[in-house]
Parts: structure tokens; C-alpha cells; sequence
């Protein structure tokens, strides 16, 4: 395949990756080579994301196919967790098939979020070492908050009387998608009333999708882990009961020790599997 143009963002704490012409496609590492390590690791699966919408996306194979075109310092935002800088490329007038594009890549940023989180309803999603984490629909409600911050940064107003959760979604997107067409057209100023330097267009596009498709990525990755960690639970406690009732006839009877015992040894036996939770979940998500 052709050559992926990326840049890089450089912080202190985290360096990240992000590809120029795929807005949602982007990691982070403790420097330059994880980053790029990370975003290569991570395009079979973005090319799930954008696979309906059929824009010719195939993932490339080596780090050789990733082209480092810009390295740019970061900042408070880049050692947070996040992509903050502006590439060059993002100056870049938008004609309208650019337009069309970025939205829909938006739209299927979305759509990922939206198919996660319904196979995610019911399902025990997995906690940080410490117990940290959003619930599910804390994560939308955060994600949903989000873009009506970023829509602030755009220069475009969210108003809307929706109430409930599902409305309060379906009106932001739509002032989303409105206010990028706006911004592309050159309808938005360059800056805001007080000076403030507005996101462009590809910005905008780009932080967005990123943000849907990471928090998709993270409530799959959780309830993968969790369920994992249920099974286990539940495999310890049925081996638990078998043990406890199957006896041999050759073999006295002893009496039978108190659930509170038999609890604590069936934290013993998951142990290991508890342990190996927190790591994984540190490592991902710290």
C-alpha cells in the first residue's frame, strides 16, 4: 500500500502518532518509536471503524509505511492523554468532497461508539487497579459533554432544549456535522470575540473522531477483561461447590467448612487472575 503520512506530537510524559488523512486514527507511546509502534499495531482494527464507509483504507503492514511528515511539540493536553497540536496540513482549505469526507469519517467514529456500547449494555466492564474507571454511560455522557466543548473551540453554538440523554446526543451531533460545513465554508471567523485562535476544520474533524474511537476502543478492551474475569469467578465457584459436595465413599465425611471460608479461598484461587487484571488494565489505561 502507499505510504501513511503521520505526525508526531511530542510531550513530555507521552509522545503521539496521529495519521494526517485518517482523523480517529491515532496512539500514543512513551516516545516517538512506541507511538508509531502503537498506531500500527492499532490499524486492523481502525480499519473495522471505517471499513463501511468504504473510503479505500487498507492498514499497512510494516513501520516502514508509516512516513513521519511533521513533528511538533506538544503540551498540557499531549501529557494528559490526549492529541493537542495543529499540523501544518490542518491549515489546508476544505473543498466540499474534503467536507463530505471528514463527516463521514465522523459519522462512523460515532457509529463504532454507538455498536461498543449496545454490546457493552449488561456486561461487567472491567475496573482499574485502583477501582477507577467510568461507568458506561458516564463514558457516553463524557464523550457527549466533550463535543459540545469542542464545538466551543470550533467557534459554533450548541443550543438546545433537548432533554434526556439520547436527545441531548442526537442534537449535538447534528450541530457537529453543522458546524464543520460551517467552518469549511469560511462562514466561522479565524478567532473568537476575546482573540482566541479557532480550531480548523480538520482539527475539529480530527480530535472528535479520535476521541469517539478511543473511548469505543477502551469499553471494548474493558468488557473483554471483564467478562473474562467474570468467567473465571464463576469457574472458581463452581469447582468450589463440586468440591465441597462430590465425596468418595472411601474417603470420611468431614464437616462441612463455613461459606465464609469457602469465600476466602475462592478469592485465593482468583488471585492470580485478579492480579493479572490490574496490570493489564494499568498498562492500558494509566
Amino acid at each position: 500500500m502507499a505510504r501513511v503520512d503521520v505526525y508526531v506530537e511530542r510531550g513530555s510524559k507521552r509522545d503521539f502518532a496521529v495519521a494526517l488523512a485518517w482523523p480517529g486514527w491515532a496512539r500514543s507511546g512513551r516516545d516517538e518509536a512506541t507511538a508509531l509502534e502503537a498506531l500500527l499495531a492499532s490499524a486492523p482494527r481502525y480499519a473495522k471503524v471505517v471499513s463501511r464507509a468504504r473510503l479505500g483504507f487498507t492498514p499497512p503492514r510494516t513501520l516502514s509505511d508509516l512516513r513521519v511528515v511533521e513533528r511538533l511539540q506538544g503540551n498540557a493536553t499531549t501529557d494528559f492523554g490526549a492529541p493537542g497540536a495543529e499540523p501544518e496540513a490542518d491549515r489546508a482549505p476544505v473543498d466540499t468532497a474534503e467536507l463530505r469526507r471528514l463527516a463521514t469519517l465522523i459519522e462512523v467514529a460515532w457509529r463504532a461508539l454507538d455498536d461498543t456500547a449496545k454490546a457493552a449494555r449488561g456486561k461487567a466492564l472491567a475496573r482499574g487497579p485502583r477501582g477507577g474507571g467510568r461507568s458506561l454511560e458516564a463514558i457516553l455522557r463524557h464523550v457527549r459533554e466533550a463535543e459540545g466543548g469542542y464545538l466551543s473551540a470550533l467557534g459554533w453554538k450548541l443550543a438546545t432544549e433537548a432533554k434526556g440523554e439520547e436527545a441531548l446526543v442526537k442534537e449535538t451531533r447534528r450541530a457537529v456535522l453543522e458546524g464543520l460545513a460551517a467552518s469549511a465554508r469560511g462562514e466561522i471567523p479565524a478567532k473568537g470575540p476575546r482573540g482566541g485562535v479557532r480550531w480548523q476544520p480538520r482539527r475539529f474533524a480530527r480530535r472528535l473522531a479520535w476521541h469517539a474511537v478511543d473511548h469505543a476502543w477502551e469499553i471494548e478492551d474493558r468488557r473483554r477483561v471483564g467478562s473474562a474475569a467474570s468467567e473465571k469467578r464463576s469457574t472458581a465457584s463452581t469447582t468450589r461447590r463440586w468440591r465441597g459436595r462430590v465425596r468418595s465413599p472411601l474417603v470420611p465425611e468431614t464437616p462441612r467448612r463455613s461459606d465464609r471460608t469457602e469465600d476466602m479461598d475462592a478469592a485465593e484461587s482468583s488471585r492470580h487472575g485478579t492480579q493479572l487484571l490490574s496490570l493489564l488494565l494499568k498498562e492500558q489505561f494509566d
